[in-house]
């Protein structure tokens, strides 16, 4: 029985030049979009709505009952938003039966953009719900390609880093001829022991330490504390059960 094939994007802009048709794409953006859409889920959240502009976040929070907008820009909550793009902004109290509408600068647009290229599931991924969607890509023996969301389409260390752990993790249940799945297997598995201390060398910490989100930045590449399994569906990520 053939294998069913895994392949790693590196970045949005080298989306169209894979075939993600009748494929599971993985959006990873790890600082920090997918880190809190699973702690949302995984406190409670009824389901959450990403978009790519600030206007249809406030557009759709308007017209959806028990909502919360939420993005922020340049680590800042965006003027008519009433939240920002933290995991930690998310505890039970807060979300537990809500719906969080919310844009963000690399994970919706990736999200999208699979959508339009004809992805047949989307999922999303990080190191916080690990173990959930290594499971899932498991059981669905489907072609899987993970998508790094990185920053404004340069490629960034920690959604390499997070498709390495994924890799490792799944690897002798796909067939994998792909290069940038290898060096995001490398990657991890040198550094899986000094998660905390390699990530500190990634411009994105760089960034967004500067906003004194460092407790953040390490909540986001600790593994399995947030462990549901989003899938996007009609519109809306919801934690899936499998």
């Amino acid at each position: 029985m053939n294998k069913p094939f895994l392949y790693t994007i590196l970045s949005p802009e080298l989306l169209d030049i894979y075939d993600v048709k009748d494929s599971i794409v993985v959006i990873i953006d790890v600082f920090r979009a997918t880190s809190t859409i699973a702690t949302a889920l995984y406190n409670g959240a009824n389901n959450i709505i990403p978009v790519d502009s600030v206007e249809k976040c406030i557009a759709i929070g308007k017209q959806t009952p028990k909502s919360i907008t939420a993005g922020e820009r340049d680590g800042k909550v965006i003027e008519g938003l009433q939240f920002g793009n933290s995991p930690a902004e998310y505890p039970k109290n807060v979300i537990e039966g809500k719906t969080l509408v919310l844009t963000t600068t690399n994970g919706t647009k990736l999200l999208h953009m699979a959508l339009n290229n004809g992805a047949k599931e989307i999922i999303t991924g990080s190191f916080p719900n690990l173990q959930a969607v290594c499971n899932y890509l498991l059981k669905q023996n489907k072609n899987v390609f993970l998508g790094c969301s990185a920053w404004k389409n340069k490629v960034n260390l920690e959604d390499t880093l997070f498709a390495g752990a994924v890799i490792n993790s799944v690897k002798e249940h796909f067939t994998i001829h792909c290069d940038s799945s290898l060096m995001a297997e490398q990657m991890y598995t040198l550094h899986k022991n000094d998660m905390y201390a390699f990530a500190r060398l990634t411009t994105h910490w760089h960034r967004l330490s500067n906003f004194g989100l460092d407790k953040d930045l390490e909540y986001c590449v600790t593994a399995n504390v947030a462990n549901v399994l989003p899938l996007y569906k009609n519109g809306s990520l919801i934690a899936a059960k499998f």
